[in-house]
């Protein structure tokens, strides 16, 4: 097995030249640490682009930061907090809940996946903040798409559609974000004991209210006890973040006191307890354990999620939380129950979504559909992109299924 290690987009473009010449598939690795996502690669040879790093561009008045794909993006979150600044759609890391270190993760991994945060609600994901790329496709070609302005991104916005390609359609060598400023206040108001429909309930009643909630999320009772250390006990917590110029989230937080002060007890978190809070919700640290059971990440209608885990509990053995409102669900499962078919036919049942298996052992991960199967239209669609970009199947082949 032969790993290379490019340091520039010249060698990144000949080492994919080679491979297309000789028709020898590719594992394309960051740090690894996604490295568990998706069926399980059987490549010789692994392209590996830790060694191309480092910021390339930032203008924090413009608003832009462009970077090579290997660079670590704790690296970039640093540089950009110390200028008041951040990626608005918060990046997960999926360090921990897949056994690894945290701040591992490269920025050009944050958009092969297109991973997010509990902030999506208001921000997006890192689709929406993309600005351009610098690519390799599969057949040994480089391409740009967009600029360093939202106005360069014109025609055919590929740098939108490298997002969750989980690098199958083309290597990343650099990419441009958008940037945005830091909040300089976040509050989070926290009701506690709640059911997981009086917390949908609640949630959605905040979300349609004045006060801007940036995040809602819903943690049942003992998975509260799984974030920030425990501090805050084992009962149910819903949690709403606030965020923006101090005088406003106090204004915004007794706005949604006198609005909720009847669903039950409330409780506030300021500062860096409610960060680290909302980025254990972010890293799904409740079944970060160190453990095997397998951990799925479902999207769907908030209104439905609460009916569907409530369904599966009656056939299976499951933990779960909530965020987005409760458009994603977390769920935590064993490997002997029936768990593809079952939840993929209770999300169906109530309103449909999609689930992908994030955590479990190879052997597992080989004998499930780990992404959500396509209906057949768009799989059509798929198949001819994956042959306009990689003919030759040479990009982590079957990652993201057959």
């Amino acid at each position: 097995m032969t790993t290379f290690t490019p340091t520039t987009s010249a060698e990144t473009l000949s080492t994919v030249q080679w491979a297309a010449a000789e028709e020898t598939p590719l594992e394309i690795l960051g740090h690894g640490s996604k490295r568990g996502i998706g069926r399980p690669q059987q490549s010789e040879h692994t392209l590996d682009l830790s060694k191309l790093t480092g910021v390339t561009l930032y203008e924090p008045a413009e608003l832009v930061l462009s970077a090579k794909a290997g660079t670590p993006l704790a690296e970039i979150e640093t540089l950009l907090a110390e200028n008041g600044q951040q990626f608005a759609f918060e990046p997960m890391d999926y360090g921990p809940l897949l056994g690894g270190e945290s701040g591992r993760g490269t920025v050009g991994g944050v958009l092969a996946s297109n991973v997010s945060g509990p902030r999506r609600l208001k921000a997006g994901a890192a689709r929406d903040h993309i600005l351009g790329i610098n690519a390799v496709a599969g057949r040994g070609e480089a391409f740009k798409s967009g600029g360093r302005v939202v106005k360069n991104v014109t025609g055919y916005d590929l740098s939108k559609l490298m997002a969750n390609s989980w690098g199958t359609l083309a290597v990343l060598t650099d990419v441009t974000f958008k940037v945005l400023p830091a909040a300089e206040t976040e509050v989070t108001l926290a009701i506690r004991g709640l059911l997981d429909d009086a917390a949908v309930a609640a949630m959605a009643l905040a979300l349609g209210f004045s006060a801007e909630v940036s995040s809602a999320a819903h943690l049942p009772e003992r998975i509260a006890a799984r974030v920030a250390g425990g501090r805050h006990g084992s009962d149910a917590a819903t949690l709403l973040r606030v965020e923006g110029f101090g005088p406003s989230v106090v204004y915004r937080i007794e706005a949604l006191k006198q609005l909720l002060g009847k669903a039950g007890p409330l409780e506030e978190i300021a500062g860096e307890a409610s960060e680290t809070l909302w980025r254990d919700i972010r890293d799904c640290r409740p079944f970060a354990d160190g453990g095997a059971r397998p951990v799925w990440r479902v999207s769907m209608a908030p209104s439905e999620a609460h009916h569907m885990v409530m369904a599966l509990r009656m056939r299976a053995a499951v933990d779960a939380f909530y965020d987005w409102q409760g458009g994603l669900v977390w769920l935590s499962m064993r490997e002997d129950d029936p768990e593809a078919d079952l939840l993929r036919g209770l999300i169906r049942k109530h309103g449909g979504g999609h689930a992908t298996l994030v955590r479990a052992s190879a052997p597992h991960r080989a004998a499930l559909p780990v992404f959500e199967p396509q209906p057949p239209h768009l799989s059509a669609l798929s198949t001819r992109l994956k042959a306009e970009f990689d003919p030759k199947q040479i990009l982590n082949p079957g990652r993201m299924g057959g």
